[in-house]
């Protein structure tokens, strides 16, 4: 392998570059998971996890990725044979859908443009149909990360409400949690679904679930089997300040750390950094004569961009050659968008010189690789980034 001086580009929209503070944090020596120093980590821990989620109600951190917490939220909440609904929104929704499907549930898939955000009013049609609610929760994506759509989950809960539907709201916050703002008990969420790997600046390895009461009640009569991810065995564990089997512990180290950083800047401040940052992102986008994936300006993603390539042009042969020339990992294409789409990340520990850099590189491949296009992105990004 060819050396490379200086530090590499990654650019994927997660795992993220993780801060110095944090990869120090993780480094500490352990510590028993079960003494008193651990309980008060724990305490901590769950007190920050709700104040970025905006919640009252408990959270539920597992030693997982985001994929964990899509089950956890499922099999706590459902039985064998229960109709759940959501939109093919893009490769996450139908990763979701596929764990669903695999624990015995009938999901209804509402027919969607991957570059579009979910329609409420669709939502509310389909939900005052089902009289005899038989639809008991309808999953959502936040902010899709294989596209780069966002959409809006308060006007999905609004829709609920409307249809006077008693269905659960489950949202997944994986891309979207610490870099966007997101408000679960205000948006009448019932389980929210997280991971470490993104927004929170870790290293993968830590999923979670943010509960509401109903959801809490629902746990009571649900059937669906569960064990590691059962809720009741780690209120029982999180109540005295501990875990209901061995915790990911330097990871937690991590997320107490991230938490610490992130209340730093102030909750706000970090989300209008990656919205200011988004939008010089797809400032530069647009003056490379390129399209952005999302057609909704307002369901713009402020944590990934997602980018059409050309016709005739492969994104991953692009992405190949910004690797092997300017060492920058950026994100591929996922299912049916493969080699068609690249994805430029911009979430987590980020700030305007690494955007700089990063678009910088972009530019420097499309010329590099023969894609067509018009110079001037990183300019058109600069100036949106001094103004």
């Amino acid at each position: 392998m060819t050396f490379r001086s200086g530090r590499h580009f990654l650019q994927i929209p997660g795992p993220t570059n993780i801060p110095d503070r944090v990869l120090r944090a993780i480094a500490r020596p352990i510590i028993d998971h079960r003494g008193p120093e651990f309980v008060a980590l724990t305490e901590n821990l769950l007190k920050g996890m709700k104040a970025i989620l905006k919640t009252s109600g408990p959270v539920l951190v597992f030693p997982a990725s985001g994929s964990g917490g899509w089950e956890a939220a499922l099999v706590n909440t459902l039985s064998p044979g229960d109709h759940v609904l959501m939109f093919d929104q893009g490769f996450f929704a139908n990763g979701w859908k596929s764990v669903a499907e695999r624990h015995d549930l009938q999901v209804d898939v509402i027919p969607h443009d991957w570059r579009c955000a979910v329609d409420a009013n669709q939502l509310a049609e389909k939900l005052a149909a089902d009289k005899e609610h038989i639809y008991r929760a309808v999953l959502i994506v936040h902010n899709e990360t294989s596209t780069g759509v966002a959409s809006n989950i308060a006007s999905v809960r609004e829709a609920m409400n409307h249809a006077g539907h008693p269905a659960l709201l489950m949202v997944d916050t994986v891309s979207s949690l610490a870099s966007m703002n997101y408000c679960h008990d205000a948006w009448g969420v019932d389980v929210a679904v997280g991971g470490s790997q993104k927004g929170l600046m870790l290293p993968p390895g830590l999923g979670f679930n943010a509960v509401s009461e109903k959801a809490l009640e629902a746990n009571e009569t649900a059937k669906l089997p569960r064990s590691y991810w059962d809720w009741q065995l780690m209120l029982e564990a999180n109540e005295v300040g501990f875990f209901p089997y061995t915790p990911a512990t330097n990871l937690i180290y991590g997320l107490r750390e991230s938490l610490d950083m992130l209340a730093e800047e102030g909750f706000d401040n970090v989300f209008a950094r990656h919205a200011r940052l988004g939008e010089a992102t797809r400032r530069a986008v647009t003056a490379w004569g390129l399209e952005i994936y999302p057609v909704e300006p307002e369901a713009a993603s402020n944590s990934v961009t997602t980018v059409l390539v050309p016709e005739g042009c492969d994104s991953d042969a692009l992405r190949s050659v910004i690797l092997d020339r300017f060492d920058m990992s950026l994100g591929t294409g996922l299912g049916k968008l493969k080699g068609k789409v690249f994805r430029i990340g911009h979430l987590g520990d980020f700030n305007e010189l690494m955007l700089a850099g990063t678009l910088c590189g972009v530019e420097m491949g499309l010329a590099a690789a023969g894609v067509p296009f018009q110079a001037g992105g990183v300019q058109a990004a600069m100036e949106s980034l001094g103004s």
